[in-house]
Parts: C-alpha cells; sequence; structure tokens
C-alpha cells in the first residue's frame, strides 16, 4: 500500500470518483454532452467545442480545472491529456486522435534513486490559436505551441513551436515555416 502511503486518503478517494467519472465519461457518445459535464466538473470549454472520446488521467490532483478549452474546438478519439499540469487550448485548435499531451514529469515514489535527477514537476502546455497537433503527436511538458503552427504526426515536441511553424520528427524540429 506504498501508494496509498504516499498519495493519503484524500487523494485516494478523489481517485476512485474520477476514476468513475470518467469511465462514465467514455459512454457519452454525443460530443456535446462531454463538453457540457467537464464544465459542470470545472474546465472551461469554449462554445462550439467538440470533445470525442478523449482520456484524462492525474484528476485527483487538480480536477479539471486545469483544463482550460477555447471556441471551436477538436479533441480526437483517444487524445490523452495529463491534467496535473494546466492545458490551455486557445481558439480553433484541432488536436488529431491518439496525440498525447503530458504536463508533469515523475520517474517514480519519494526515494526513488532517480528524484535526485528528474524531480517530480509540472508545468502547463499552451496551444495558440489556430494550431493542429496531428496523430500520434506527443507534446511535453512546459511547451508552447505557437499561433497556427501544425506539429506532424508521430512528433515528440520537446520545446517551444513558434508562430506558423510546422515541426515534424523525434524531438520534433522546424521543417518550414508557413507564409505570414
Amino acid at each position: 500500500m506504498k501508494a496509498l502511503k504516499t498519495i493519503g486518503l484524500y487523494k485516494t478517494l478523489r481517485f476512485v470518483w474520477f476514476s468513475l467519472f470518467t469511465f462514465f465519461l467514455h459512454w457519452f457518445f454525443i460530443p456535446q454532452l462531454r463538453a457540457f459535464f467537464l464544465r459542470l466538473s470545472g474546465a472551461v470549454i469554449g462554445t462550439d467545442v467538440v470533445i470525442m472520446d478523449a482520456t484524462f488521467f492525474n484528476l485527483y490532483h487538480y480536477g479539471f480545472k486545469n483544463l482550460i478549452v477555447g471556441d471551436r474546438c477538436y479533441i480526437g478519439d483517444e487524445v490523452v491529456m495529463d491534467l496535473r499540469g494546466k492545458i490551455v487550448l486557445g481558439d480553433d485548435v484541432t488536436i488529431s486522435n491518439r496525440a498525447n499531451i503530458v504536463t508533469h514529469i515523475n520517474v517514480g515514489y519519494p526515494g526513488h534513486p532517480l528524484q535526485k535527477y528528474y524531480p517530480t514537476k509540472e508545468e502547463t502546455v499552451v496551444v495558440k490559436n489556430g494550431s493542429y497537433i496531428a496523430t500520434g503527436a506527443i507534446v511535453l511538458p512546459g511547451v508552447v505551441i505557437g499561433e497556427q503552427s501544425v506539429v506532424g504526426a508521430g512528433a515528440v515536441v520537446t520545446k517551444d513551436v513558434p508562430a506558423k511553424a510546422v515541426v515534424a520528427g523525434v524531438p520534433a524540429k522546424i521543417i518550414k515555416m508557413l507564409e505570414k
């Protein structure tokens, strides 16, 4: 029961509650219903937002209050969003299927031998207006995706992306700039 000792009874109960909540959230096959229930749960969700069957985790820390989604956004099926840190999506953002947005790093329990090299940290991820994250891309903690940028399929974004850039690869690198 090391997990229970580490996170405590309160967070354990929150973990159970949010696990049940997200289980039922997957049952809502109408994306607008998902957005409605996420709003009720503390997320800030704009108008005309489509949220397909996405997965949210690390909710036991802050719930859904770390999710801020602008107007006219689309979040595809099997998108994974880590809500330990904040995720801020501007207006007209599209996140394609199976993309991952990670907001924290934690190598294990306190006392894990790697903690001294990689201490637990959480950072906000921001995806600015009009950007597109393609299928299977991974965006790591603290990254800002600039306005009207494209993250290619399968890319791993470790650094900020400037506005109107197209990035691809592992790690992601600028492959071209869109006309200004």
